[in-house]
């Protein structure tokens, strides 16, 4: 990817909006393209923090893996959005893994190279701390819809969660879903049968489409009505 492609994708992201074509080629200059198939791991949970990364194309998902060895997705990025930055600025290892949900390219930046820019550019840094403030607000959001909510509407908003990040077509497993939910994978099953019964998904193949969103939102706001 040449530099123009690589400031064109930066310039997609929400912290590096407004910068001028010079700060913009700054950026792409320091940018390494890297490419990955689904499945595979950009980074480890606990590796050091040597980047931080673009999301170009493609779908990332954050994971972390308990001492039994589940694994618990805590986040998904797409394209514009960036990760690994947190560990970057407090220059501690990865607190998640990062993998790839299908065919996905990234641009990685060096943190130290970033730390550089940054000192010269404050609006990037201001944005970025807005950037982390939102993700603790969205974090402690879901653990008070995990301390207060009926485990159906928990399930009715991971599923609008994950449609907003990657669309109608979930690519996961009930297990999964439940595990994102925070519930057993036999409720998951229980309330999302009743889903499909009452048309609002679809299953195939191991992926889950969401055919109606509105009354699923509905789900998520009340007792369930399925």
């Amino acid at each position: 990817m040449r530099n123009t492609g690589k400031a064109e994708v930066i310039k997609q992201s929400f912290i590096f909006f407004g910068l001028g074509n010079d700060e913009l080629a700054e950026l792409a200059n320091l940018a390494i393209e890297r490419s990955f198939t689904a499945g595979e791991f950009i980074f480890w949970e606990g590796d050091a923090p040597d980047w931080f990364y673009i999301v170009a194309e493609g779908q990332v998902k954050a994971l972390k893996h308990s001492s039994s060895g589940k694994e618990f997705i805590i986040a998904f990025f797409g394209p514009g959005e960036i990760f690994g930055e947190v560990a970057v600025f407090e220059n501690k290892p990865y607190p998640a893994s990062a993998q790839a949900l299908n065919e996905t390219r990234v641009l990685g930046i060096k943190g130290k190279d970033f730390l550089s820019f940054l000192a010269g550019h404050p609006q990037v840094a201001l944005r970025i701390i807005n950037i982390l403030g939102g993700r603790l607000r969205e974090a402690q959001s879901r653990l008070r819809d995990f301390a207060g909510e009926r485990v159906e509407q928990r399930l009715a908003r991971t599923l609008l969660m994950l449609s907003s990040k990657l669309g109608p077509t979930l690519p996961f497993t009930r297990q999964e879903i439940a595990d994102m939910a925070g519930t057993t994978t036999e409720t998951a099953i229980r309330f999302m049968s009743r889903l499909k019964d009452g048309g609002i998904i679809r299953s195939v193949r191991g992926k889950t489409i969401i055919l109606d969103e509105t009354k699923l939102r509905l789900l998520s706001e009340g007792p369930p009505q399925v």
